[in-house]
């Protein structure tokens, strides 16, 4: 009778113990995921793939996938219950992967933005990565961190950690790069993005996250009269090929000054050979003369139509702005509306472009032993 007893109540109390504990964050994220998430359950690479939600005490919600380390969508919720999607995105893998425009919503990596003629050397050594932009390697070559599938760990229902060890010469980049990037929904309405790199190699690393933003709504038509503050006073003006030329200008009475609010289409269309170059804008701004250990506001934007608000913040010494001058319409996001022409625009934190072979521009090299660490996030008001 004894040992019966006793069995009983070690049986009680690890019901009461399981029943205490909360639940998985698989179960309680499972059932809030959005309508399209199935379309995301695959292998690729014999990694699993899948949606992860993140919600906070707002109900504002994050969506990724991490094939890609994918933003897919972020939803900014209304008065009428009803939200708002300020990032587009695609309502499936398939259409991820047969999109023209390989970059919405990625984690961008090994090295974000251009490197000219994909050349650069360390300590004599020259190095050729593959050229996906002729003549130049974009956003980390034809196989860049856009079309892995990341290991992921939902830590909670507000963070995503996401993990990817790039092999040496992967894309023709030296070193075995041990990465994180932990994504993170905190109740003050800020997606935070924490990035981290290790090596055993010399190598250079430029991460950041490629989101595409109309604060109107995914699919409300293009973002010209979107209101746009960039605390840069100078910026890299580029070449042709959209390299920069190593000078520092200063955006003083030219179309680039968006140091107080400004129309992102006030001066677009302006006869100026940036512009030209860029076929808009699609340029790096100087933030800083360096990397800071503490966030700064870069950027601060406003939906003309529905007056949500989104501040950009950074450790990153530069901000790439992009008004979406290459979308062509031929994608067709979760809405149901295309990628029309400069329907969404970018603002990518980040170290400068070609930096490893621009000696004046902060250097992106990443040797043994040290810890690549960044921070940046996008603070929504509504």
């Amino acid at each position: 009778m004894n040992i019966l007893k006793i069995s009983f109540m070690v049986m009680l109390a690890s019901l009461i113990y399981a029943c205490q504990q909360p639940k998985t964050t698989q179960n309680s994220t499972q059932e809030q995921l959005p309508h399209y998430a199935a379309a995301f359950d695959t292998l690729i690479d014999g990694k699993e793939v899948k949606c992860y939600q993140l919600i906070n005490k707002n109900k504002m919600k994050a969506v990724f996938t991490n094939y890609g380390g994918r933003l897919v969508s972020l939803l900014i919720p209304t008065q009428d219950t009803s939200f708002v999607d300020v990032v587009v995105g695609f309502k499936s893998i398939d259409d991820y992967i047969t999109s023209t425009e390989p970059y919405f919503g990625a984690t961008i990596g090994r090295y974000g933005n251009r490197i000219a003629k994909g050349k650069f050397s360390i300590d004599g050594v020259n190095y050729q990565l593959a050229i996906n932009n002729p003549p130049n390697s974009l956003h980390g070559g034809k196989k860049g961190f856009q079309y892995v599938a990341w290991d992921a760990k939902q830590i909670d229902n507000q963070t995503l950690e996401l993990s990817y060890l790039s092999p040496d010469m992967e894309e023709g980049y030296p070193g075995n790069l041990a990465v994180k990037v932990i994504y993170k929904l905190n109740d003050d309405n800020e997606l935070m993005m924490q990035y981290e790199a290790s090596t055993d190699k010399k190598t250079v690393v430029n991460l950041t996250n490629h989101a595409f933003f109309n604060l109107n709504g995914e699919g409300s038509g293009d973002i010209l009269n979107h209101q746009l503050q960039i605390n840069a006073k100078a910026f890299t003006p580029v070449d042709s090929t959209l390299i920069p030329t190593g000078e520092i200008a200063l955006v003083k009475n030219t179309p680039f000054d968006f140091t107080e609010l400004t129309a992102i289409g006030a001066s677009i269309n302006l006869p100026d050979e940036q512009l030209k170059n860029g076929k808009g804008y699609d340029h790096n701004y100087v933030l800083q003369s360096k990397p800071s250990e503490k966030m700064i506001l870069a950027a601060k934007v406003i939906g003309n139509k529905t007056s949500i608000t989104m501040e950009v913040f950074t450790t990153e010494p530069g901000l790439q702005f992009y008004s979406g001058n290459f979308m062509m319409g031929k994608n067709i996001f979760k809405s149901g509306a295309r990628d029309d022409f400069r329907t969404a625009f970018c603002l990518e934190t980040q170290h400068f472009p070609d930096a490893p072979n621009q000696p004046a521009f902060p250097s992106t090299l990443l040797k043994p032993g040290e810890l690549y660490k960044t921070q940046s996030k996008y603070r929504f008001s509504w």
